[in-house]
């Protein structure tokens, strides 16, 4: 009998993806959700499992400046920001988690902005 599951083709890619990145506390993991409305991100490190900053649509300081921008202009705002608080925490490279997304749209355009920011990856 074949084993099913109800994982979407997103999260299959995902878990594919895990299973060659990891973050480690000299260079941490670059994570990026979207959802429909929204993109979040976040720094990970997978050794001590801990996330070390994150940043999204959702925070009120980032709402005012992202009001009537469209969902690419907003994910290079949380792109930036997100590499903003990393050089400040003393981060500058991470490897990039794409989260089984296509690397096009708004996750280009976040990590377009946190690699403009001063983010390597």
């Amino acid at each position: 009998m074949a084993k099913t599951t109800n994982k979407t083709p997103r999260q299959r890619r995902h878990v594919r993806i895990r299973k060659k990145i990891a973050g480690t506390p000299g260079r941490p993991r670059l994570v990026v959700f979207r959802s429909l409305a929204h993109i979040y991100a976040a720094i990970v490190d997978d050794s001590t499992g801990n996330t070390l900053l994150a940043a999204s649509t959702m925070e009120k300081d980032v709402q005012p400046e992202a009001k009537g921008k469209r969902k690419t202009e907003k994910a290079g705002l949380i792109g930036a920001r997100v590499a903003g608080l990393a050089i400040e925490k003393g981060i500058s490279q991470v490897v990039f988690d794409r989260g089984g997304y296509q690397y096009h749209g708004r996750v280009k355009a976040l990590a377009e902005a946190a690699r403009k920011a001063g983010l390597k990856f």
